[in-house]
Formats: C-alpha cells, structure tokens, sequence
C-alpha cells in the first residue's frame, strides 16, 4: 500500500459525435499539465478521461452515417483517445460511457434513486435543446435561446422520469457557502448561486423515451437515461463504484480533488451533480475547475461556423509540445483565450525559438567551447549571481503557488520570465569577454554553472508542460529527469559532469511562409469537417450588419505578405481604408476603379500592424472571387 498522498482528477468525458478542436482538447492538455505536475510533487495520482457515448445526437449521427450506433461512437471513441495520445495526455484510464460496467451500475443508480424516492414518473414539456440534450424553463434561455449553447430549442413533450431537485436545493446551497473552493473561479460560482440555486431548482427530467441509443432504465425499458445522468456518473463508476470486486480504487481515491472542466457545462457539474451525490450518500468532490474558452479571433470556436482549428493539425504543423505549450500558456485563469495560427507562430518565435532554444543554445555551446563539455565547478562570482539566483527562487515559489491553484498560464509565464532574466545574465557577464582573461576563469565557470542550473531548473519546472522537450534537455545536460526535490537548492547539478551533443529543439518560423503554407493546405483540401448546419438568424440580425458600396480609388501589397491587399475604399460620405485577404487572386490594378460591397459597421482591426476598418464581400473558398457592382451604383448606398 502506498503511502502517497493520493490525487485524483478528472476531465469532462468528450462526446463522441464528431472530431474534437482544439477548444474540446483544452480540458485533456490542462488535465495532464496538472497529474504530472502532482507527480513530480509525489503524489499517487490517478487522472481519469475518457468519452460520453450516448444521447440523441449519436443515434442522428450514426443514423447518417447509415451505421450502427455502437460502430460510430467506436470509431469517434478511438479518434478522441488517439488525440488525447498524439498530445501526450498520461491519463490512468480512459473511460467510455459504453462500458458494460458504467452501464450497470447506471441503470443501477436509477434505480437506487427510484426506490429512495427521489425520481418520480410523470411528464415533461418544455423548451429542449437536440445538441445539449436538455430541458430549459423559458426564463433560462437566453433571447430564446439555449443558455449553454447558443442554438434554436424545440418544444418537447413526453413521459419521462424525473428527479426531485428542490429536495436538495438548500442542502447544496449552504454546502457550496461552507466549502468556498467548491467552485472555482468565483465568478463562476456566483453566476450558479445567483442564476439557477438562489431563484428556485425545477425537478430535472432524467429519462426519454423519443430515442433508444441509451442506457435503458432497468424496470421500464421504454426509458433511457438522461444523458447528463449516465454521463457525469462515470466519475465514480470508472474507479469501480458499484461492483464489490471492483471497488478499490473507488474506496482509495474517492472523493476526487478536481473535476476539470469547461465553463459551458458547469450547471451540470456543480448542480446535477452535487445533488446526485447527495441522493446516493457519497461525498462531493473537493473541487470543480471551470475553465474559459479558446476563442477563434473574437468567436467561440464552432464546427457549425466552420472556424475551427483542430489539435492533429497543430501537431502536424508545430509538434506536440509546441502545440501543449500554446494552449496552456495562451487559456487565461477567468477570462476567454485566443487562437490563430499567426498568435501560435509568434508565440513559437518568443517562447520557445527565441527564449529557451537561445538560452540552451548558447550555454550548451559555451560549455563545449570553454569547459570541454564539462559542467564546471561554480568556484567564482560576479556582481549578477545572486540576481539571477533570487529569480529562479521566485520563480519556483510563484510556479507552485500558481500550479495549485490551477492558473496555469500565469505558472508557465514565470518559468519564461526566468528564462529571459538567464538570457540576460548572459548579457551582464558577457562570458566570452571572461574567456579571454585567464584571471577570470573561475568567475567564467560560475556563470556557465548557474546557466546550466537555471536551464536544468526550467526542464522540472516546464516538464508538466512540455514532456518531449524537457525529456531532450535533460539528456543535453547529462542529468536525470527530476521532480521537485531536486529543485531545493540551488545546485543539484553536478561539477564535473560531461554534457552531451547539444540539439535545437526549435527554429524560428517564417511567419508569412507557414501561413501561406497553411493556407495553401487548406484551401487544397478543403474543411476537416463540414459544418454541422447553417445558424438560423432572424431578418433583425440581419439588419444589424451595414452593408455599403464603395469605390476602390486605391490599391496596394501589404509589405511583408503575400497574402494581403489594402484597399482604399471611398462610400461617397467618407473615405477608409480596409486590408483584405485576396492578393493571390487579385493584383492591386484589378482593383482600382471598382465598386465593392463593404461591411462598414465591423470593428476595426490591425492585420500585420495595418489597421483595417470593414471588410469586402467575396465568395468561394480555393478560387476568391469579389463580388463587383455596377459602374452606376451610387456611393455608400445601402445593400439589402
């Protein structure tokens, strides 16, 4: 029996319906940063994931597909999970919904709650939202819309069980004011005590009968169960809750210390949930971590829009580990997160290309150049020593405060904070002026030593974050991977130690080179995924946008890209300027002269440091093609 201090977390399982984005994969990479950052800490970690199998949706997808529901949610299963694998996500188990084992003790857990008298049958109608699989009130949906997604709900009526939420509303509400790190950020949590606990719980409907692709419900099999019911019950059932002879890690790891899991869903985690636990008498987690969005420029990443980028996309073009770094860095702790491919690649320029690759770049060469690959003994000073030491003393203070609070971008910016005060080190004490006084060989080794330190400091500490690549740096430098007790003191590392070859780990990207190549990609290939439908807008929206023609009466190349026009634009009223992406189908001549359909009431955005102020309307994906009006078209007239 270990006598580790165990940890268990959990991300939210991942619907098998189709292809994850990068977005769905946040919760898998966070999730991983985390179990091997409590690892090294010496913890018995047991990281649990895994995919929700059932529902509606499913049973649509596989009724098109003209496939079995088991076959489909087989293969998308194994898609996800070979995702989760190409990101070097070190989960304990991956669990589906579809395991014989989660659906028995379902069905058995319905069961149980039915005999206690906490589920009830009767009917239910009311707003129903297809892709979330849920019932609304009218008073939860946003401008007649579903709360959680966005979408168009449907009037839904039929018999079906349903649990009695109001039984343990109070009892949920003075738990969460009692535990005030049940949920966490806080503005999450008071969005759930002040929007859905404090106004009053509806019973929950928790079985259908309009589709079969489910678990059914033991004693009336015209049933299944709730999806969100089976779904989040894998928590428990995956450590063997249920099953006598399964139980072990169940009784070793129960309650879990962190639920994982994006903001979208956490009604469900923080409500349903507690209060499912509540039915069946076993305690609730220690925590739910609710994180923010990956938005797609200022939009939430969508497969209906079609703005999606998708994670084997970005392991192909940048590697795992840049990949990881990205997202982990980039997701602030409350707030929504940005991805593009220009942010990736500036990002992989300053961090990693630039920052880290430099510093090992040098010191390895340094240390092969003055020290004949030999770490050396630090038996010198310099007046920047102690500087640079304190820095990497902070750093690992404030990475540790960081990491167990779960911000974890703000733990990765001050490893790379203390990478760049190394760069700068280097700078101060400019050892290649100490190479030439044999006077100053000593204070020379102790530069090299505490540069290798630090680096060897960094490996630990960005190890949760980037496996692959501390893994290499680790070889360089000729020491074992380490966990966090070698990070006591400064000086883990030994004198006289021999250093390997030393490798680039990454090479500055040509920015406008990968994005033309990028771009050129996916103009030949075409979308991953088609989008799921069109978003059905209201002739309101609609006229919201500001449609204007414009007279083009000047044209130009974008330095430094080939893929952008500017145009000056003139609406008759006023004269602006718009940057547009359409310079491999248009010269700048073909332009000029022309009348153009302008969106005019966009907010303005910078485009390789040139602002643009509206947008011109094209159509086609690999041929552009801008659509041109008549030569008699008055200016700035409005287009309906």
């Amino acid at each position: 029996m270990s006598d580790k201090k165990k940890f268990y977390l959990t991300t939210a399982i991942a619907y098998a319906s189709q292809k994850p984005h990068i977005g769905n994969a946040y919760d898998a990479v966070m999730a991983d940063a985390v179990a091997r950052y409590k690892r090294l800490c010496g913890f018995d970690v047991f990281f649990m994931t895994g995919t929700d199998e059932h529902g509606l949706k499913i049973e649509e997808y596989a009724r098109k597909k003209r496939m079995d529901p088991q076959d489909y949610v087989d293969m998308e299963s194994a898609e996800i999970k070979a995702i989760w694998d190409m990101l070097g996500v070190t989960y304990d188990k991956f669990i589906r919904t579809t395991d014989a084992h989660h659906k028995k003790t379902v069905a058995d857990i319905f069961k149980k709650m039915y005999e206690k008298g906490d589920i009830y049958k009767g009917e239910y109608e009311g707003p129903y939202c297809v892709p979330c699989e849920s019932f609304y009130t009218e008073t939860q949906l946003v401008n007649g819309k579903c709360p959680d997604c966005g979408r168009e709900v449907i009037t839904a009526k039929e018999e079906a069980y349903s649990f009695r939420m109001s039984k343990y509303q109070d009892k949920l509400l003075r738990y969460i004011e009692e535990h005030p790190d049940f949920i966490t950020p806080e503005s999450y949590k008071k969005e759930m005590i002040n929007n859905f606990l404090k106004p009053g719980l509806k019973d929950l409907c928790v079985s259908r009968t309009s589709f079969k692709w489910g678990i059914p419900v033991e004693f009336d099999p015209d049933h299944v169960v709730y999806v969100w019911l089976d779904a989040l019950s894998n928590y428990i059932t995956g450590l063997g809750y249920g099953v006598d002879s399964q139980e072990a890690n169940y009784k070793k790891y129960w309650p879990a210390d962190v639920h994982i899991i994006g903001k979208d869903i956490l009604r469900f985690h923080t409500i349903y949930w507690p209060i499912f636990l509540m039915s069946l008498d076993i305690p609730l987690p220690e925590k739910v971590f609710a994180h923010p969005w990956f938005l797609f420029g200022e939009d939430k990443m969508s497969k209906s829009k079609g703005n999606v980028i998708y994670p084997d996309k970005l392991v192909k073009e940048f590697g795992a580990d840049a990949t990881r770094h990205y997202v982990l860095a980039e997701m602030p702790y409350s707030s929504d997160g940005n991805i593009t491919y220009e942010n990736i690649i500036n990002r992989y320029n300053t961090d990693l290309a630039n920052n880290l690759g430099n510093l090992i770049s040098r010191t390895m060469a340094m240390t092969e150049k003055y020290f004949e690959k030999t770490v050396p003994e630090p038996s010198g000073k310099t007046d920047f020593d102690e500087d640079l030491k304190k820095s990497v003393e902070d750093a690992k203070r404030k990475y540790r405060e960081y990491m167990d609070t779960y911000h974890i971008a703000d733990a990765s910016d001050t490893v790379f904070a203390m990478l760049r005060r190394a760069n700068k080190y280097i700078d101060e004490t400019t050892p290649w002026v100490l190479a030439k006084d044999p006077g100053k060989k000593n204070d020379l080794a102790t530069v090299i030593y505490n540069l290798l330190e630090t680096i060897r400091t960094a490996a630990v500490l960005l190890t949760p974050f980037m496996p692959e690549t501390c893994a290499k740096i680790f070889n360089q430098i000729n020491t074992e991977n380490g966990d966090f007790e070698t990070l006591n003191t400064f000086g883990y590392l030994r004198p006289g130690t021999k250093v390997n070859d030393s490798e680039i780990l990454f090479t500055r990207i040509d920015a406008d080179a990968k994005l033309k190549e990028i771009f050129d990609t996916e103009q030949t290939t075409g979308q991953t995924e088609k989008p799921e439908g069109l978003a059905i807008i209201s002739i309101d929206d609609f006229m919201k946008t500001e449609l204007r023609s414009a007279l083009v009466f000047e044209c130009e190349n974008v330095p430094k890209s080939d893929k952008l026009l500017k145009l000056g634009l003139d609406l008759g009223y006023e004269k602006r300027q718009v940057v547009s992406g359409i310079a491999k189908f248009y010269k700048p001549e073909d332009l000029v002269g022309k009348k153009v359909i302008v969106v005019a009431n966009l907010k303005p955005v910078k485009l390789k440091g040139v602002e643009s102020n509206g947008m011109i309307l094209a159509s086609g994906e690999e041929t552009v093609r801008v659509v041109f009006l008549d030569d008699d078209t008055p200016l700035g007239e409005r287009i309906r």
